[in-house]
């Protein structure tokens, strides 16, 4: 069969499986298979698939019905305007997270130094990290994950985006960090255990150990708290993401350290509240 002829019948597929966008995800799948750009389906859509490129392609559409993210089928996802590869051992970067990015980024372009140092915990891709190395190569970052497999794609993530400047360690949050830094951010597993199986069935296929933050949902900000101030210079910034209704959680647990002053909030696109930064002092 032709370009043509593959998507008409995986739209047909996809929009009976209630996918949005049926005919653009189609085509978006097909040319990840084909390895094109979407200009390229147009100007080839009378051209005939190789066997083997057709059974690729019914498998990547019989995935995304079975509810696999496109983005573990296609293996791309931008972040920050910056391409990175993903699969099921990892986190699928999200847009919300490029706020917390973003701030990170503008407190470090406002310090008198630029050779700060900086820690990501639970880098998971390592979009957090590769982004801010990106941005701040005059940073050194050092980015934590406690999975092996975890710190593969954020490697490979940082190979294919040229950045340099970071030290990857396998560790369970702070047990095989050395050193102090300036600033300390995560986006760690947020979501109540409970609560994981009401989510979509795509958000369910990505890895339980980024997403379950234990009962409450707060468990990794509490063991990040409690072990951060061995981990600070003199003064410095902590900065989390946080699920959309834990602003006030997170805020109490930060006062209750007395360690930080200046705790601020930052809303997502969506309007909700997504960040939490706070000054060390």
């Amino acid at each position: 069969m032709t370009i043509e002829e593959n998507l008409k019948i995986a739209t047909m597929k996809l929009k009976k499986s209630k996918i949005e966008e049926p005919r653009k995800i189609a085509r978006l799948l097909l040319c990840s298979v084909l390895k094109i750009r979407k200009e390229e389906v147009l100007l080839y859509e009378k051209k005939e698939l190789a066997k083997q490129e057709e059974e690729e392609y019914q498998k990547s559409i019989q995935k995304l019905e079975e509810g696999y993210p496109l983005q573990y089928i296609t293996h791309h996802q931008e972040f920050m305007k910056l391409d990175f590869y993903v699969d099921e051992h990892v986190l699928i970067p999200r847009a919300d997270t490029e706020i917390t990015v973003e701030e990170v980024i503008s407190y470090c372009q406002n310090q008198e130094k630029d050779n700060l140092r900086i820690l990501d915990l639970c880098t998971g891709s390592g979009a957090i990290a590769i982004s801010l190395g990106r941005y701040l190569p005059n940073c050194e970052i050092v980015a934590v994950d406690i999975s092996k497999e975890a710190l593969k794609v954020a490697k490979k993530n940082a190979k294919q985006n040229k950045v340099n400047n970071i030290t990857w360690v396998q560790s369970n949050l702070f047990e095989n960090v050395v050193g102090t830094f300036d600033v300390i951010v995560s986006n760690p597993p947020y979501i109540k255990t409970e609560v994981i199986t009401t989510l979509e069935p795509e958000v369910q296929k990505e890895p339980i150990i980024a997403l379950d933050g234990g009962t409450d949902g707060l468990i990794f900000y509490q063991k990040i708290l409690k072990q951060a101030g061995n981990y600070f210079k003199k003064d410095g910034a902590i900065f989390f993401e946080i699920g959309y209704d834990q602003k006030e959680e997170v805020i109490n647990m930060i006062r209750e350290t007395k360690e930080y002053r200046e705790i601020e909030g930052k809303k997502d696109l969506s309007g909700n509240d997504r960040m939490i930064m706070a000054k060390r002092g």
